[in-house]
């Protein structure tokens, strides 16, 4: 096959393979009131928050645990055949997703079992496609291709968004189902398709050092999900024995994955590539703005269906779907800026379009905090939009620079890790933006709660005890577009009210209008914590230093390919 075709066979498959694993992170976000409904449990029970967690959170664990070591297992046996493998875990796991036939909480756990089984599957495609697509095109078009790939993949996550909104409502299934049928087609295109470009290089798998990095991320990712979590009559749980044990165990398993990397002769997570200064500048910005930008997914879709869309005259059970359709013009903005500043950045360099990328999204995340919580939707949109083409210029340069800083016998350990800093990020950020929002609400919201109830003919004492409940399951209730209202106050406290009592408090503006105000100051402090996050990786992408590739079309500096020619070496 020619050169030429082979590498749009390649792109064309590999991004296809990004956009489904990707896509499915974010499609069971909005699904999530239909699947519980599905399988007739509520996640608003304290004793379920952790099901709701797992549910979303599973998929992305699993994916950042294996990342490094799949790109690594592609570098050794072949990274087209660890691919091609990843089709089909993933096509299967999402169909035995879809024939879930339990109900209650086996059900739920059915569902977070074979999230983890497709959640592998998602890994071995993201941990070789970016390497499969930099060793079939030429460094003078990576970046273009890069670009298509790259955006594509951040495009998932909020195409996600509408495409669950769609399909929950028909049947919660068909978000698992849709897969099937791309993902055979896929499966077979790249069995039929792909070749193996890349020279194999076969070593022994460093088990400790597998062993003890997943380990470390896994305590970390459920530290995560227990710190976001009352504890010991605290709304958040971080200061817990428990946290504090489980993050402990995390940095111990750490340090001693480090110790192994240094003194192993084939180490999983190849420490010397951090010594290629566009390589680990490139990978601190990727980690940095994918905090940002799981940030700001999640608190939209709060704002949206929490709040906006009801105050707006939405029931709240369309809201899942109508926030993905607000939220289009983000979509809209990366895909128009991401293939071209791919492009741009091959004729001129990452440096200047990932800086103004993070700087601009910055500004982005400032006209935000200016917005009030009942915001016209022209200025929202007109912000989103900016900040899509914002993030668009940052990502295709920067994924582009990563892969082309690495020499050719690493782009899969080397891609793969990058990869992992960016889906890492997106479970921390779900840890950081709702510890920020539950801190934010846990101030404010108890007296305002309380009056609220009071002023509609709820006794004192329930208007209290429903009012100091952890801020966790108010911001739950409006993650996944529910009134928490009725379950806040149960059907025995709303039966002692009068008619029109009732009616304005299950209503569709009640609760929007009662936590707008906490919210808000919620929401100031996650976006000024999103906004210092993209001024520091603009200032790492500023510092990445020249263009630096590796096949000798272009060099940085002779720091730069000296670093390189060590890595290689394996010194």
């Amino acid at each position: 096959m020619h050169p030429d075709r082979y590498k749009w066979i390649a792109l064309s498959n590999a991004t296809l393979a990004v956009l489904l694993a990707t896509l499915d992170g974010s499609i069971t976000i909005i699904a999530m009131p239909d699947i519980f409904r599905g399988i007739h449990l509520d996640p608003l029970v304290p004793a379920n928050s952790s099901y709701l967690l797992w549910m979303i959170l599973s998929y992305l664990v699993v994916t950042s645990v294996l990342i490094v070591s799949l790109g690594r297992l592609g570098d050794m046996v072949g990274r087209v055949k660890i691919y091609n493998l990843g089709f089909v875990i993933y096509t299967v796991a999402s169909l035995l997703l879809a024939v879930d036939w339990m109900t209650g909480r086996s059900g739920a756990i059915y569902l977070i079992g074979f999230r983890v089984l497709q959640g592998i599957g998602g890994a071995c495609l993201l941990a070789n496609a970016a390497a499969i697509i930099t060793d079939a095109f030429p460094a003078r078009q990576r970046g273009m291709a890069l670009g298509i790939n790259n955006i594509v993949g951040v495009s998932g996550t909020f195409i996600g968004l509408v495409l669950g909104g769609v399909l929950a409502p028909i049947d919660w299934r068909l978000v698992f189902l849709i897969s099937v049928p791309v993902g055979i087609f896929g499966t077979v295109w790249a069995y039929l398709g792909l070749r193996e470009v890349s020279t194999p290089r076969r070593a022994p798998i460093d088990w400790a050092g597998n062993v003890t990095f997943a380990l470390g991320l896994i305590l970390i990712m459920v530290a995560v999900t227990y710190g976001i979590r009352p504890a010991g009559g605290h709304p958040i749980g971080w200061a817990s024995p428990r946290v504090l044990g489980l993050l402990g165990g995390a940095i111990a398993c750490l340090v001693a994955f480090m110790l192994v990397e240094r003194s192993s002769a084939n180490p999983m997570f190849r420490l010397a590539l951090f010594r290629i200064r566009a390589f680990t500048f490139g990978t601190l910005s990727t980690f940095l703005s994918s905090v940002a930008r799981g940030g700001l997914m999640f608190m939209l879709i709060i704002w949206l269906q929490g709040i906006w869309l009801p105050q707006h005259g939405y029931a709240f059970t369309d809201t899942p779907l109508w926030a993905g359709i607000y939220m289009l013009p983000l979509t809209i903005g990366l895909l128009i800026a991401g293939p071209t500043s791919g492009y741009l950045s091959d004729r001129f360099g990452a440096r200047p379009f990932s800086t103004a990328g993070m700087v601009l999204t910055a500004v982005g995340f400032v006209l935000l905090m200016l917005l009030p919580t009942d915001f016209s939707y022209a200025a929202f949109a007109a912000v989103l939009l900016l900040i899509g083409v914002s993030m668009g210029l940052f990502a295709s340069p920067n994924r582009a620079a990563v892969m082309n800083s690495l020499p050719r016998e690493h782009r899969g350990v080397g891609g793969a890790m990058n990869q992992t800093f960016q889906n890492s990020a997106q479970v921390l950020s779900i840890g950081i933006f709702f510890t920020l929002m539950i801190i934010g609400l846990a101030s404010t919201l108890p007296a305002t709660m309380s009056a609220g109830l009071q002023a509609h003919g709820v006794d004192a004492a329930t208007a209290h005890q429903v009012a100091t409940l952890p801020p966790v399951s108010i911001l739950f209730a409006a993650f996944l577009g529910y009134n928490p209202i009725q379950h806040l106050l149960g059907p025995h406290a709303l039966a002692g009210l009068s008619a029109h009592d009732q009616s304005a408090l299950t209503g569709s503006t009640f609760f929007p209008t009662l936590i707008s105000g906490p919210f808000q100051d919620g929401l100031h402090a996650a976006f000024l914590f999103a906004i210092v996050a993209c001024l520091i990786a603009a200032a790492a992408s500023l510092l990445r230093g020249g263009r630096a590739i590796d096949d000798g079309e272009a060099s940085e500096t002779p720091r730069g390919a000296e670093s390189r020619a060590q890595v290689a070496a394996g010194t």
